[in-house]
Order: C-alpha cells, then sequence, then structure tokens
C-alpha cells in the first residue's frame, strides 16, 4: 500500500514538474519599449515542447555529435535568463535591420565568459560586438542589438497598460510559436508565426485564404524574382522602409519579373613597357548580373517621369539610374512606364490579378551578398508574400531535410 501512495506522490510530482518546465508561462512583458513600432515575439515554452517533442521522434538526433556544429550558440550557460516570451522590437524612425530585445543578467562575471567564448569584443566600456550583434550592459540588463545605433534611444517600458488593457503576451499573440505586431497611433494588427517541418508561416489571425496554386505555378518558373502588387500593396509596403514614392508617383499596378546570371566584366587598365610607352591591359571577371522587365502602371505617366527626373534618376541615355545593374532603357506608352535591362531580354508574366512577391533562392546570390553566405539563407527555397482582401501571408520554405527545421 505504501508503495503506491510513493509512486502517486513520485507522478504527482512529476505532473508538476512538466507542468512548469513546459507550460507555465509568465504572459508579462517588460522590456517592450513605448517607442516601439513593430514587436516580435517567441513563445519559449511552446517552441521547447516542439524541440523535445521532434527530438524524441527523430532517434537518429539522438547520438549526434555535439561539438559537430562549432558555430552554434548556447544560451544554457551564458548567465542570462530567458523570459518565457521572448520579446524583440524594432524602433520608430530606425532602419528596418535595426531589431532589439532585453535580456536580465543572473550571473555577470558567466555571462562575460560566454561573451569571450563567442569572440564579443568590448569596444567601449560594457559594450560589446561581434560580427553580427552588439550587446551593451546596464546594470543586471543588457540589450541585444543588431546596430548600436539607438542603444540610448530605446524609451521606458510600456509596462502596465496598453490601449486600456493590462498588457501582456496575450495582447500581441493567440496560439502561435510567436507573433509579430505593428504598432500605430490607430491600431495594432497582429500576425501570427508558425514553425513547421520545413517552413516558417507568417499570417494574420483568422486568414482563411490558400496560395498554394499560385505559389506552384511561380515555382515552376526560372526567374528569381516574379511580383505583382497593387497600389495599396505598394503603398504598405514601402512605408516599412520608411518611403513615401507611391504617393509620390501615383502608382497603380506594378509587374516585375527578373532573373540573375553570371556574365564576363571586362576590365581596362593601362600600364607601361620598357620602353615607357603606354600599353592597354585587357583583363575579365565573373560578376553577377540581373536581367529585369518591370512594369508601373499610373494614372498620371507625366508625373512620374517628372518626379524621376527631379531625383535624377533618368540620365540622358535614358536609362533608369535609381537601378544600379546597367544598362538598361526606360520608356513610355499612354498610362504605362517600362524599365527594361537592354543585355537580355525578360519577358513579363501573365496578368494574375492577385499581388504577391515571389523570391525564388539562388546560388549566385551567395557571392554578391555576403551577408546571404551562410547556412540559413542557402538552405531557403523561396520567400513568398501574399495579400488577398484582409488575408496576408508569408511564407519561407526550406529545402527538405531529414530534420525538422527546430532540429536544424
Amino acid at each position: 500500500m505504501k508503495k503506491k501512495y510513493v509512486f502517486l506522490v513520485i507522478t504527482a510530482l512529476l505532473s508538476i514538474g512538466v507542468y512548469f518546465l513546459f507550460f507555465h508561462k509568465d504572459k508579462s512583458l517588460q522590456y517592450i519599449p513605448g517607442n516601439a513600432d513593430i514587436v516580435v515575439l517567441v513563445d519559449v515554452k511552446k517552441a521547447t515542447r516542439q524541440y523535445v517533442f521532434s527530438f524524441l521522434m527523430h532517434p537518429s538526433k539522438w547520438f549526434e555529435d555535439s561539438t559537430k556544429d562549432k558555430n552554434k550558440i548556447s544560451i544554457s550557460d551564458s548567465g542570462v535568463d530567458v523570459p518565457d516570451f521572448l520579446q524583440i522590437f524594432h524602433l520608430k524612425e530606425t532602419k528596418i535591420s535595426e531589431w532589439y530585445t532585453v535580456l536580465e543578467i543572473n550571473d555577470k562575471a558567466q555571462f562575460l565568459a560566454f561573451l569571450k567564448r563567442n569572440q564579443f569584443i568590448e569596444v567601449a566600456k560594457d559594450l560589446f560586438k561581434n560580427n553580427q550583434f552588439f550587446i551593451k550592459i546596464e546594470g543586471r540588463k543588457c540589450i541585444i542589438g543588431t546596430s548600436d545605433l539607438n542603444f540610448k534611444n530605446i524609451g521606458k517600458p510600456l509596462y502596465q497598460k496598453f490601449r486600456n488593457q493590462t498588457l501582456s503576451a496575450d495582447s500581441f499573440m493567440n496560439d502561435g510559436l510567436g507573433s509579430i505586431s505593428f504598432i500605430s497611433e490607430l491600431r495594432t494588427q497582429n500576425f501570427s508565426i508558425d514553425l513547421k517541418d520545413d517552413e516558417i508561416e507568417i499570417k494574420n489571425e483568422q486568414n482563411s485564404i490558400d496560395f498554394k496554386s499560385l505559389i506552384s505555378d511561380l515555382y515552376k518558373k526560372t526567374q528569381f524574382l516574379e511580383s505583382e502588387l497593387d497600389s495599396e500593396n505598394i503603398r504598405k509596403i514601402s512605408s516599412v522602409f520608411k518611403e513615401k514614392i507611391s504617393d509620390s508617383i501615383s502608382v497603380n499596378h506594378l509587374i516585375i519579373s527578373a532573373d540573375i546570371s553570371e556574365v564576363n566584366d571586362t576590365i581596362i587598365s593601362y600600364g607601361y613597357d620598357d620602353d615607357f610607352n603606354e600599353i592597354e591591359k585587357v583583363t575579365y571577371q565573373k560578376i553577377v548580373q540581373p536581367e529585369y522587365n518591370i512594369l508601373l502602371e499610373t494614372s498620371n505617366p507625366e508625373k512620374m517621369r517628372k518626379y524621376f527626373q527631379n531625383r535624377k534618376w533618368i540620365n540622358t541615355e535614358n536609362q533608369f539610374t535609381a537601378i544600379p545593374f546597367q544598362p538598361n532603357l526606360i520608356s513610355q506608352n499612354k498610362n504605362q512606364i517600362s524599365i527594361k535591362s537592354t543585355r537580355k531580354s525578360v519577358k513579363l508574366s501573365d496578368y494574375k490579378k492577385q499581388n504577391y512577391i515571389f523570391i525564388k533562392n539562388n546560388p549566385l546570390l551567395y557571392s554578391s551578398f555576403k551577408m546571404l553566405n551562410n547556412p540559413f539563407f542557402k538552405d531557403i527555397e523561396y520567400v513568398f508574400y501574399g495579400n488577398k482582401n484582409l488575408d496576408y501571408t508569408v511564407k519561407i520554405k526550406f529545402k527538405k531535410d531529414k530534420f525538422p527545421l527546430i532540429l536544424r
């Protein structure tokens, strides 16, 4: 009889332990500043449950050498506390590439050792950096950012109230693994983030739109980039990058098709022979060059062209210089303005009457953009953005692998 009670007590204690380890969450958000305009939340407990389940379902992962990935950064022994909801934010009027999060330090000596192990260099008092991140220590907290330009501009936390509600994770997310929220003076738009076996999907709540057929059609094509957007989508996307170009040129519709290829670039230099005669030297190098076809529909093409000319985006050879890849040619036909690369023609996609951006991964990108030359970007198969009515979807599709994304 006593053994039965002991078993029940042990079972109860294990159940309580599992509950607090994997399910109990502190939903309070202590670090989101009042001047944030985009907030990303990650449900750490749910991510942990998903990781453990995936790990148990893939026995081959159990015996994998833990020292195999030397670039992996573990925070289990970093000396910081990770909240149940990781809070990542972007500040108003800053570059879209600047993101920050705040963590509490529970052991400063251990944290400093962690920074040293991961090649962080102290560039100023309590300010550290490596190739990717900046970290500033302020008392018992540390601010982690992709830039150090706005550490001092991070405002005071929102604390208790937000839009007349108690501030918590429920203000920004429901049942997803995470969320991304766009905050304006009038409202907050929340989008759920779900991590699947080989894709990350971001969509607004109660979204029932299925873009599978459109994605399948686009994936069959060879182009690197396909896009079709109406004026509302152009305005929203340009506003993310702090541009108001759509208001200035009254674009009603945009269609883009683009591809990339490797070409020989001729380099001409001059030197002198033994008799000091000038000689021409011709060498060649491989460069990555895009070919593109861009069609802009507008109700006022003269206004658009004048805007381009005032910005000095059209030169004397009728080339559109805002696109750095030359040569190209800009032309006008009634209510349309066309910008085409002239080295190689690219056919525009058929008019689908949908709003989308489809970017297909291409190995040639890695040699042109150093930031893309890492395993994360190389594993991406495509990126898709789609909009219909009030529903928005972003999919980042990864290449098939023996392990799901959370275990890679």
